[in-house]
This record gives structure tokens, C-alpha cells and sequence, in this order.
């Protein structure tokens, strides 16, 4: 009876693969996993290693001497930094929150097969996907018609409606949710909204945070908007200032010696650790953001596998 419960566990081990298929699959992962931490590390040890380290033997894991003088020209800046934190947070959370509703509602009318319009809204929103007005027109339409400047809604609306979001929710709709369970919901009398709030959102938990995942980043990176819509720097979002940073410093270190010298000692302006300790400060918020996302899209993973 040893044997074959023995045996019954071996088979049941990721497949049936053996012992030392499982131990190269797991070196092969381990090996990816460090290509994708090993730069990050790097631009973190940059950061700390001072200006004259790096011109004597260029980047390295050891530098010769350390330093936090990149961070200091980063806080030196003060209020405006935290500020300008509060900002990227409160647009990336908000945004995130209206994006997925819409996202929700637009996928799930798309999803429902008697939806007597349903062929037109997901042409519509593939249309759109291919061919776009171009800046020129978004900016008038933004700016000049809608009022978009100097305030939060500048910086959440151009990124409030994304159709590929829709398509992915779509798909992923159709793909976890059997229309049994619609038609059972409609026999027992729940309407459309309670129907997509107590039976679809709940079975959709994996895709809406892949989607949230998505949707949250594309807000916490995003700069552009701000060089566009935002002249009053209370409203600059983090990316935006940091980015106003790093070119002020670029063009001071291209201009040395032209009388800049007068207002900052070019010479020893940290441009290197400045850069990557910007990367640093950028990254690591949305990196402790992403374990809340993590263990929905592993249960997404997992649904995915045993499904059929």
C-alpha cells in the first residue's frame, strides 16, 4: 500500500515530470528571476556611489567610496517633492478606480451575447484601437473644449478610457464565466446591476486585478499628460518632476563652461547616482503596490490551469 500511494505522489508531481526535469525547470526560473532583480540592484548601488568612483572604474557592483549625494539634490527640492508624491498617488488611485469601472461596465455589455448592440460598441472600440485622432486634436479637444489644465482631472482623463482594457476583460469574461450562470441569475430574478456586483465581479477578481495592475502603472509612469495640461507646479505629479529635474541637470552638465558656473559647480553635480536614484524613488512605491495584486493574478494563474 507504500508503494502505490508512493507512486500515486510521484505522479502527481508537476505533470509527472521527473526529479531532474523539476530541478533544471527551477534553476532555468531562478536564473530569469535574477536577470530581472540583478538591474534593479545595480541602479540601487549606483545611486550610493559617488561621482569621482564612477570616473575612476566606471559602474560597478563595488564602488570605491559611497555617497547620498544624489539623493540630496533629489530632496533638497523639499515640499514640492511630497507634493508632488501626493499627487502621483492620488491620481494613480483615483484613475485606477474610475478606469476599471469603466472598463467593467463597458466589458460586460460587450460579454452579454443579448446585447442587441454588442457587435457595434466592439467594432467601436477595436476602431479606435487602430486609428486615433493624433495629439493635435486630443490637446484641442482636452484643453480648449473640456477644460483640461491645471487640475487633477487633466492628468486622469487622458488615460480614463483604454479599449484594449476592454477587450482583455472581455475575453476574460468569456472565458470564466459560463452564461449558466446569467441564465440561473435572470430565472431567479436579479437584475443587470445586481447580477455583474454579487455574481460577475466576484468570479472576475483575477482579471480586474490584472487590469487594476495595468491600469495603475500606466498612471503612476506617466509624465506626458502633465507636459501637456499642467502649468501650475502644485498639480506636477512625481514623474513629471523628476523628469523637470533630470533635464535641468542635463542641460547645465552640456553648457559647462559658459558662465553656468556662476549659479551651480557643474563639475560636481552627481548626474549619474541623480539618475538612478530618480529611477529608485520612482520604482519603489509601485513595486510595494504590487503584492496586493499578486494573489489574485496567481489565482487567475491557477483558475486558468484547471479549467476544462
Amino acid at each position: 500500500m507504500n508503494t502505490s500511494m508512493s507512486k500515486g505522489y510521484k505522479s502527481s508531481r508537476l505533470g509527472a515530470i521527473s526529479v531532474p526535469a523539476e530541478i533544471i525547470l527551477h534553476v532555468i526560473i531562478a536564473v530569469f528571476s535574477l536577470t530581472c532583480i540583478i538591474p534593479f540592484i545595480f541602479c540601487i548601488i549606483i545611486s550610493f556611489t559617488s561621482k569621482q568612483s564612477i570616473a575612476n572604474i566606471g559602474f560597478s557592483f563595488f564602488p570605491q567610496s559611497w555617497t547620498l549625494d544624489g539623493y540630496k539634490y533629489v530632496f533638497n527640492m523639499g515640499k514640492q517633492l511630497w507634493l508632488s508624491y501626493f499627487n502621483s498617488i492620488f491620481v494613480s488611485v483615483v484613475g485606477t478606480v474610475l478606469s476599471v469601472t469603466i472598463c467593467i461596465l463597458y466589458s460586460y455589455a460587450l460579454y452579454r451575447r443579448d446585447f442587441k448592440y454588442r457587435r457595434f460598441f466592439t467594432l467601436f472600440a477595436v476602431f479606435t484601437m487602430m486609428f486615433t485622432g493624433g495629439l493635435a486634436p486630443t490637446y484641442q479637444v482636452s484643453k480648449i473644449m473640456l477644460g483640461l489644465s491645471d487640475n487633477y482631472w487633466a492628468l486622469i482623463v487622458p488615460l480614463l478610457v483604454n479599449p484594449f482594457n476592454f477587450i482583455i476583460m472581455r475575453t476574460f469574461f468569456q472565458s470564466s464565466v459560463p452564461d449558466t450562470i446569467i441564465e440561473a441569475a435572470t430565472i431567479d430574478g436579479s437584475g443587470e446591476y445586481n447580477t455583474l456586483l454579487n455574481i460577475i465581479i466576484p468570479i472576475s477578481k483575477p482579471g480586474i486585478a490584472t487590469i487594476a495592475l495595468l491600469t495603475v502603472l500606466a498612471y503612476w509612469n506617466d509624465w506626458f499628460s502633465a507636459l501637456l495640461y499642467i502649468d501650475d507646479n502644485s498639480f506636477y505629479p512625481l514623474q513629471y518632476l523628476l523628469w523637470q529635474m533630470q533635464s535641468q541637470i542635463d542641460f547645465l552638465a552640456a553648457n559647462s563652461g559658459k558662465g553656468l558656473e556662476t549659479v551651480v559647480n557643474v563639475a560636481t553635480m552627481p548626474t549619474q547616482s541623480f539618475r538612478m536614484a530618480v529611477v529608485v524613488l520612482v520604482v519603489i512605491p509601485i513595486a510595494f503596490a504590487y503584492p496586493f495584486f499578486q494573489r489574485y493574478v496567481v489565482a487567475g494563474l491557477t483558475v486558468g490551469s484547471v479549467k476544462g
